[in-house]
């Protein structure tokens, strides 16, 4: 290596060299510190295991002593950090951390220095030591008592886990020379005791009843291992199940239900009998039904001697003033006079309540009536919150077409506008950030989306008629109006787009949601349509090549100025007999040249939709009693029916189709329907913390009438960090298996998706999580554009893009960080022979997506 190249080798890596020489030293030599004579640092607890790993992930827990925490896996840099404060003052800023902050000042400190004989320190800020302190941790001691007792926690555990003979036992490693130590725990669980028969004893005839229904869903049978945690499941199960059918208080003293297991004749085999019993007499139970409702509205709870009575529907309303109307406060309310108790009736309105984001719950009361041990009344106190809500923020932002951006918004709301709990919110947002330049594919250009919004908000449903025997009150019926504006340039071509739609929302339970969008209105303009060749050079080379093979006395006039693009463009499309007459690169380069058209006319156009949305949603995510939860979204739309009874003027499509279509003040409207369907299941292994999640997605849009093909803003496209990750957005897979040059496919959409996603999700540590993958999809069109990107079933398999890799999760707060490293397996577009591609891989140069929580 030359002397030059030398010298740039070490510019080059001279801060990674020395960022490791640092921290190799302070690993070596800052952790034991301030670890005093004779005692140990303990740097780690060993787990281990002679039979199996039963529960282990969990045993931990159990440990009273753990190392200090390390960050990115193996560095202590909290602990490092509490090594660099001065010993000094240790003591004194140990207890300065224990008092409240807001007594924390120079005085406290003072205060301390006296007390600990330091009065030459009297005045210090210390200020670097604190903020060392407030970061760091202690070098955890090891205790070897606590040894003991966390080794006795462990054999507990394993116990309560139906493990009675299970042993644990340990051994300190002690380094005198490091002043370190470890810890082995040798945990032997031994053969757990099974549940050999499962009976239960119920003497009232419907509480026996009504647990018999929902026998199937019992956290204990035969044959299980005598848990005590499925023992536990199994009571907060019963106990639900019962205070919904009416039985108020139900094992409100966790003591009417029981088991008894018989070890009598054997400790692995044991009979299990389960009770449950109001009293040692065995007394009936009664169900509870609903007396009084009140509902007051109030400043404080002093104001209510003097707020005035309404009544609605049997349900009293206690108000100050007429700020809210009855009905307002009467629709949040699922409760009536008379009915059998629910649990989750009174659950749910606590939630409603909440949901209108019009009141705080001040107070709550609920109790059987004097004299009563069947009739609950019941009580809210409600104050209403502040009329305005100004809210700012400022959030990293990702998207398949922006990447990575800021996104700063603000909101103001205006609660309660028409004294119906109704709330208008305007805000302005934005999205500012880089994505692909069209021109040069190895630069970013700068993208920004600036939006204006206005929501207004009922807590009911906006119809003319009731509506509550057909939609309950249960259902937590909302509506909302909105309308807004956005600007946006991302891809080369601003566009502008004006949207308003009404919107009804039902949630069935919270599992269940349906939502309706009517008037569903969008009005997408296109700015700087006369520099789409400029934003997209490579489409301008085939369409100079098109006309100069088409006719060079054309090309030399469209040079000229003495006709424009589009004009040689429709005459070309419009020459039957010149296409018939193509073959091999004349008809390839053809080819390239219509789509670039299609492209064009779809980026640049003018669109006009206005539709109906029906969206529905099941989903167990999240849901504690759902181990391997499902996932459903389906959404129908259909656009432009109305807007055929008004539109009389016409124009023509597009330079590619040369189609007439019906126009509303000179701008088209599209007439479609589409359809989407997006369905996940959720199997989990190793006690949930395993995860394989899959998922199907199929969408099909089916323009007609006056529309040829989908509206860009209705159109699919492939790739992307939720989509098939070995692309990316406009990455150039698809559509189908057409051999178009891959810079025009880039940015080619379609009318029929589908995306399959198969992903194993496992933990490395409570912060990190890995992950495999393998994504496999593509676009297609109903009808063959010339370049063979029909929909066909007996072919579609062959045509799926295939993309495999491996991913890390970071669990940040409340975030989840998400890289993915993905590489093609299978290319439909390159030549036949040549579609399977893992033997070209680059194991170091693959499809990295960085994004935010988990792609499904």
């Amino acid at each position: 290596m030359s002397g030059k190249h030398f010298r740039k080798y070490l510019q080059k890596y001279h801060i990674f060299l020395s960022a490791a020489t640092t921290l190799g030293f302070l690993y070596a030599c800052s952790t034991t510190k301030k670890v005093p004579d004779g005692d140990y640092l303990l740097v780690d607890n060993n787990f281990i295991y002679p039979e199996s790993k039963v529960h282990s992930d969990e045993l931990e827990d159990y440990v009273s002593q753990k190392p200090n925490k390390k960050s990115l896996f193996v560095l202590p840099v909290g602990l490092w950090a509490y090594n660099l404060a001065n010993p000094k003052y240790d003591t004194i800023l140990t207890e300065y951390m224990t008092y409240p902050s807001e007594i924390r000042n120079q005085k406290l400190r003072d205060s301390l220095f006296i007390k600990y004989d330091m009065p030459e320190e009297v005045g210090k800020n210390l200020f670097v030591d604190r903020f060392l302190h407030t970061i760091g941790q202690p070098p955890v001691i090891l205790d070897q008592s606590k040894t003991e007792s966390s080794a006795e926690n462990i054999r507990k555990r394993l116990v309560y886990r139906g493990y009675w003979d299970a042993q644990v036992d340990y051994k300190h490693n002690l380094d005198s020379a490091a002043k370190k130590a470890t810890v082995d725990y040798l945990v032997e669980h031994k053969d757990p005791t099974y549940i050999s028969e499962y009976y239960y004893d119920i003497p009232d005839p419907n509480i026996k009843s009504l647990y018999e229904e929902q026998y199937r869903k019992s956290h204990v049978l035969s044959g299980q291992v005598l848990d005590q945690t499925n023992l536990e499941d199994e009571v907060r199960r019963i106990t639900q199940q019962m205070r919904d059918e009416g039985y108020y208080r139900f094992n409100s003293s966790n003591e009417e239900i029981y088991f008894t297991a018989d070890t009598l004749l054997s400790r692995k085999q044991v009979p299990l009998v389960m009770d449950i019993r109001k009293d040692s007499l065995g007394s009936p139970y009664k169900k509870s039904t609903i007396g009084d409702i009140k509902v007051y509205v109030l400043e404080t709870l002093a104001d209510v001697p003097d707020t005035e009575k309404d009544s609605l529907r049997g349900i009293n309303f206690y108000k100050l003033d007429n700020q809210y109307k009855t009905r307002a406060l009467w629709r949040p309310i699922i409760l009536a006079p008379g009915e059998t108790y629910s649990q989750r009736n009174f659950d749910l309105t606590k939630r409603n309540i909440n949901a209108m984001n019009n009141f705080s719950l001040i107070s709550y009361e609920e109790d059987f009536r004097k004299n009563s041990d069947s009739i609950i009344d019941v009580a809210y106190y409600l104050a209403p919150l502040p009329k305005y809500d100004l809210r700012t923020a400022m959030d990293v932002s990702y998207s398949q077409i922006l990447n990575f951006g800021l996104a700063p918004s603000v909101d103001l709301t205006s609660r309660n506008v028409f004294g119906g709990a109704e709330n208008l919110t305007l805000g302005v947002s934005g999205i500012f950030g880089a994505v692909k330049n069209s021109k040069d594919p190895e630069k970013r250009s700068l993208a920004y989306e600036a939006s204006a919004q206005a929501t207004l908000n009922f807590p009911r449903l906006l119809l003319p008629v009731s509506y509550y025997k057909l939609i309950p009150k249960r259902y937590s019926p909302t509506s909302n109006i909105n309308m807004g504006v956005s600007i946006q340039d991302n891809i080369g071509l601003g566009r502008i787009t004006f949207n308003t739609g009404l919107n009804y929302f039902a949630n069935v339970n919270d599992i269940v949601n349906h939502r309706l969008s009517i008037f569903n209105t969008q009005l997408s303009l296109t700015r700087n349509k006369e520099r789409y060749y400029e934003y997209f050079p490579r489409e301008g080379e085939y369409r100079d090549q098109m006309f100069q093979t088409y006719s060079p006395e054309l090309y030399n006039q469209f040079l000229n100025e003495q006709i424009t693009s589009d004009e040689v463009s429709s005459i070309i499309i419009q020459d039957k007999p010149f296409q018939e007459g193509l073959e091999g690169d004349g008809l390839d380069l053809f080819n390239n040249f219509r789509q670039s058209l299609i492209n064009k006319d779809r980026q640049t156009q003018d669109v006009l939709i206005s539709s109906i949305i029906y969206n529905f949603i099941y989903n167990e995510i999240g849901k504690k009693d759902r181990f391997n939860p499902f996932y459903f979204n389906g959404k129908i739309e259909t656009a432009g029916n109305l807007l055929g009874l008004v539109a009389k003027q016409t124009q023509t499509e597009g330079i590619a189709s040369q189609n007439t279509q019906k126009t509303l003040f000179d701008i088209p409207y599209s007439q479609f329907v589409k359809v989407d369907l997006d369905v996940r299941k959720y199997f989990q292994f190793f006690e949930g913390k395993h995860t394989l999640a899959l998922r199907q997605f199929i969408g099909v849009g089916i323009p007609y009438g006056n529309s040829t093909s989908m509206p860009f803003i209705r159109s699919y496209f492939n790739g992307g960090s939720n989509d098939i990750r070995a692309w990316r957005v406009f990455g150039g897979l698809g559509p189908a298996d057409s051999q178009l040059d891959e810079r025009i496919r880039a940015y080619v959409m379609d009318n029929i998706k589908l995306t399959t996603n198969v992903e194993y999700r496992m933990p490395f540590t409570e912060m990190f999580e890995g992950a495999a993958f393998v994504d496999a999809g593509n676009i297609w069109n109903l009808k063959d554009s010339g370049f063979g990107d029909e929909f066909r079933f007996n072919k579609f398999l062959s045509q799926m893009g295939v993309g495999a890799g491996l991913g890390l999760r970071v669990n940040v707060a409340y975030i989840t960080l998400r890289l993915d490293a993905a590489w093609k397996v299978h290319d439909p577009n390159r030549p036949l022979g040549e579609r399977w591609v893992i033997s070209k891989w680059q194991p170091l140069k693959p499809t990295i997506n960085f994004a935010f929580g988990y792609p499904f």
